[in-house]
């Protein structure tokens, strides 16, 4: 079987481990739904004056969206890989023929798959319910959503390798994600020179959240793309991606 072929074959595979994972996709689909659901029911019509007074469901959609594909990428990937090693599914999957890199590029499209899935529902239910305009510019969109599905991914993988038992794996996975979330403006932009927001800048939930607004936000102009939010995403990318090729074990750490 050659490369591609093999690489697909293992997108399947995952896709197939994780729809019969019920509780991975409800967590992964109905949990940002239901957010999106509480929070723009909530403020409905009410706008934001520090962001050209638009519509508070204009920005929470894209910041839902980004807290689901981390929610997808990072949180999933994390303690599922942390699950698989320690019951040594990893160990046995290392003793196959198949390529390590091909493992984990079928992690990634999978990943991604989700990613795209969850972008679609949720926009779909903002158009229709909340009066939420499309995004004007897809391509740049689609290059924020694969970059975040890209870092997160990296991210989760270095963290389950850091990470030391699968007992640990939720409370250690769970904390800085939601930390994360509630510092980094996703239910509600952070007021711009806080310290809040300064401490939200050196990680990477903010610039992924700007790049998916961007998008979608009816006064930006240009392409679409925010360039200095996408660079950090990826400065993240490859630190995440050095650690997890550094320290990630196919073996159980006991």
């Amino acid at each position: 079987m050659n490369s591609v072929a093999l690489v697909g074959h293992q997108v399947r595979y995952e896709q197939k481990t994780y729809w019969r994972n019920p509780q991975s996709a409800f967590f992964t689909f109905a949990f940002p739904i239901m957010f999106l659901v509480i929070f723009a029911s909530l403020n409905k019509g009410q706008r934001i004056k520090d962001l050209g007074n638009i519509s508070f469901n204009q920005y929470y959609i894209p910041a839902i969206i980004a807290f689901g594909v981390m929610s997808a990428c990072y949180s999933s990937l994390a303690i599922g890989l942390t699950n698989r090693r320690e019951s040594g599914v990893l160990k046995r999957l290392r003793g196959t023929p198949l390529p390590a890199w091909t493992y984990f590029s079928g992690l990634l499209a999978s990943s991604v798959v989700v990613c795209v899935l969850l972008t679609a529902i949720t926009v779909t239910v903002g158009v229709l319910f909340y009066n939420v305009s499309a995004p004007h510019h897809l391509l740049p969109l689609f290059v924020a959503l694969v970059l975040g599905a890209v870092t997160f991914s990296a991210l989760g993988v270095a963290v389950s390798a850091l990470t030391p038992n699968a007992d640990a794996a939720p409370a250690i996975v769970q904390f800085p994600f939601f930390a994360l979330a509630f510092i980094s403006g996703t239910f509600f932009p952070t007021p711009k020179g806080s310290f809040i927001a300064h401490l939200a800048a050196y990680f990477p939930l903010v610039h992924f959240t700007n790049a998916v607004f961007a998008p979608f936000n009816p006064l930006q102009r240009g392409t679409g793309f925010v360039a200095h939010d996408l660079e950090v995403l990826a400065l993240w990318a490859v630190g995440s991606t050095f650690v997890a090729v550094r320290w990630f074990r196919w073996e159980p750490r006991r």
